[in-house]
């Protein structure tokens, strides 16, 4: 086989061209592009990790954001409750007022108003016993034959009267 006889001939000229096209794959790749490649990638990786710094920094000033908004809101509730208590008190007392003067005018209207049933009731009262003691003196003269006088009659209505 004549082609293994030449073999240690070529073998040779192959072993120096793989040896150049290697080296040279090896200077262009490995030291002139994997560098590049490395240094954007730590690039990337420094950008990525400012990036979540800055998220969770942002986040954390939100967070205080919204915590201080919420301080905010709880005085301001606070403050509408504490108002809303003050309106309701001055109603209260508004009305209180509003209410004792109409209960002060009641009362006297009440006082007014009893003190004419009792002037009614004592007329009453004397018309009873004016006509108590007309019937008592037309009773006694009609089953007596006496007459009775006004004043006496008068007397003893009162006395029965007061008795019961």
């Amino acid at each position: 086989m004549p082609q293994i006889a030449q073999l240690p001939e070529f073998w040779s000229s192959q072993v120096f061209w793989t040896l150049i096209f290697f080296g040279i794959t090896f200077f262009v790749i490995g030291r002139g592009m994997v560098p590049k490649v490395m240094e954007t990638v730590e690039l990337r990786d420094k950008q990525i990790a400012d990036d979540l710094a800055a998220a969770q920094a942002a986040r954390e000033a939100a967070d205080k954001q919204e915590e201080a908004w919420r301080e905010r809101e709880n005085e301001n509730r606070a403050k509408a409750q504490a108002l809303i208590a003050e309106a309701k008190a001055k109603a209260a007392a508004s009305t209180e007022k509003k209410l004792a003067s109409a209960q002060k005018r009641l009362d006297k209207k009440l006082a007014e108003a009893e003190a004419e049933i009792e002037a009614a009731r004592a007329s009453a009262m004397a018309e009873i016993e004016d006509v108590a003691a007309e019937a008592t003196q037309e009773i006694v003269a009609r089953l007596s034959g006496e007459n009775v006088d006004k004043s006496a009659a008068r007397t003893a209505v009162k006395r029965v009267m007061a008795d019961a």
